[in-house]
């Protein structure tokens, strides 16, 4: 295997289990590379140099490129390597975060982050030994790590956790209303079947019966012309609900899913076209009506088309049906941006004769077949007594309404999703969509929002322990430390209580780990050391005084510098 093999080998591992896109590996190195800069500036601001800056900036680089791949081991070598180099404070941050949304289970995260905080409080105590500043060094630590690592990986475990189960309960809504659709599409195709049946069996062999018995009045010799004219039509009127009959229960049995219009394009009879021929037969059977067109003939979608022919033969039929032997006005006229009929029909002239038979549903079927072509219908009562029926019709294709209408939306689904493959995606409660739903990148952005915010206010939370134990701190200083004209008034041979009482006790903090450093203490003596006020010459070290007491008496003070 060559060397090119290898890298790609090396590399295809590293990636692995996710395939990285070019923008996915490109910011990963830019993210190492700003890293390993970050950390060697560090070093270098706090006195480092040659060798060692480049071997933390090249570590710092490589654990974060194999910190994906690796979490756990380079979530423990960051942690022991963090105490002894302080630039890799940022590459503790980006692996513990790293660390928390990529170890698989609380039980193993818990003993990763364990492992990887006994690594950083053992490796500082190696480090602060020497100083006997061993619980101070601990508790300071400690701050440091939840700071830098347990908060992050908190938060990203938390963020990662909520989208897996966003994603888990969108899949099951999906599931949930494409099962709803399932169950509501078998029920509709069980009512339909049975309403086709219906029709056929009932309104069939009516049909059929009323059919056989005009025609065999058409040939009767004792009508005269007019009336076998008349029957006729009426023969002919029957043929044609008979074929339309079997339409309709063709388009019941076949199961459409959604409410749409008839495409009648193949019939011109049964669009505008046909209207001459409502006309004709009305005017056939002894009705006066007068058609009138205006404006340019434009052609119509089918939907329109067949729409406008049913409501001229709807308004013309509840004029035969209401008002007996009235005159009819028929007026289509091409406007620029619509298609407008209109059917006046005016008083009757004499009662109906018999009962009128009317299923009390023809007015609101041609508003609703107008509605999903785009058109509107209006229907009310005319000047003089008469009755008025009036539609607006749109040129172009409308697209009938969803199945899944807005007000019945589970009050949950996303405006935008669909049935569909991909599945619908649910619209959360007011708190949730922030986060969820306007698409995968916002619900990402949301999650890392929410993720950084928790992080934000933990590290507040330290922060403010940490300006709090600053406060303290230096709240301390004035119980370990002297003026140097203080110093030079305490004379050898004072008593211990008079020097004690004008000096600092020393109990604080600030003085841990001064002891034993400098000069050899009187045998027998029990020396105070305290830091002086003033700065000494050299950063690297320190001002002290040293005041021993023997038998009750000062038996000598000393003034030195020590290193921290």
């Amino acid at each position: 295997m060559d060397a090119s093999s290898r890298i790609r080998a090396g590399w295809a591992w590293l990636a692995a289990p996710e395939l990285w896109s070019r923008r996915r590996t490109a910011g990963e190195l830019v993210l190492a590379l700003v890293l390993g800069l970050m950390a060697a500036g560090t070093e270098e601001l706090l006195g480092s140099e040659g060798l060692r800056l480049l071997l933390v900036g090249v570590s710092a680089a490589l654990l974060s490129l194999l910190r994906r791949r690796m979490p756990t081991p380079v979530l423990a070598i960051t942690g022991g390597l963090a105490p002894l180099m302080s630039g890799f404070a940022p590459l503790l941050m980006v692996v513990g975060w790293s660390a928390g949304r990529r170890i698989v289970g609380a039980g193993r995260a818990l003993a990763a982050f364990t492992v990887a905080y006994a690594l950083f409080i053992g490796t500082t105590l190696v480090d602060a030994w020497s100083q006997q500043a061993q619980m101070t060094a601990v508790l300071l630590s400690t701050l440091y790590f939840l700071a830098t690592t347990v908060v992050p990986g908190l938060a990203s475990r938390y963020w990662t956790q909520r989208r897996t189960l966003l994603h888990a309960l969108q899949e099951r809504n999906g599931q949930l209303l494409r099962e709803r659709a399932m169950v509501a599409g078998q029920a509709r195709l069980l009512e339909r079947q049975r309403i086709a049946q219906d029709m056929h069996d009932s309104l069939g062999h009516q049909l059929a019966l009323i059919s056989v018995h005009t025609g065999a009045l058409e040939v009767d010799p004792g009508l005269t012309p007019r009336q076998r004219e008349v029957v006729g039509v009426l023969r002919d009127a029957s043929v044609t609900a008979m074929h339309e009959l079997r339409e309709v229960v063709g388009i019941l049995r076949d199961g459409v899913e959604a409410p749409q219009p008839v495409d009648e394009s193949g019939r011109a009879a049964r669009g505008t076209a046909g209207i001459a021929g409502l006309v004709e037969a009305a005017r056939a059977a002894g009705n006066a009506v007068e058609l009138r067109c205006s404006g340019e003939a434009r052609p119509l979608a089918a939907a329109a088309d067949h729409a406008a022919y049913r409501i001229v033969q709807e308004a013309l039929t509840n004029a035969y049906k209401h008002a007996p032997g009235a005159a009819i006005g028929l007026e289509l006229r091409y406007e620029p941006d619509s298609f407008v009929l209109e059917i006046v029909s005016g008083a009757p002239v004499a009662p109906a004769p018999g009962e009128v038979v009317s299923g009390g549903q023809g007015l609101t079927g041609l508003r609703e077949r107008a509605r999903l072509v785009g058109g509107i219908v209006h229907a009310g009562p005319a000047d003089g007594g008469g009755f008025r029926v009036a539609g607006v019709l749109p040129y172009g294709v409308v697209e009938a309404a969803p199945f899944v209408a807005t007000e019945d939306n589970f009050r949950q689904q996303s405006p935008q999703a669909a049935l569909g493959n991909g599945g619908p995606v649910m619209d959360w409660t007011v708190s949730e969509r922030e986060l969820a739903m306007g698409g995968r990148n916002r619900s990402r952005g949301g999650g890392l929002a929410l993720g950084c915010g928790i992080a934000l206010a933990a590290l507040l939370v330290l922060g403010a322990a940490g300006v709090f134990g600053l406060f303290f701190l230096v709240g301390s200083m004035s119980e370990g430390m002297i003026d140097p004209v203080e110093y030079e008034k305490v004379k050898i041979g004072a008593a211990e209580d008079e020097v004690r009482d004008r000096l600092p006790s020393g109990d604080t903090i600030t003085t841990t780990g001064l002891s034993g450093k400098g000069p050899q203490e009187p045998a027998g003596s029990e020396c105070l050391v305290l830091m002086s006020s003033e700065v000494g010459d050299n950063i690297d070290t320190e001002p002290v005084f040293r005041f021993c007491f023997k038998d009750g008496k000062l038996i000598e003070k000393k003034s030195y510098e020590v290193s921290r």
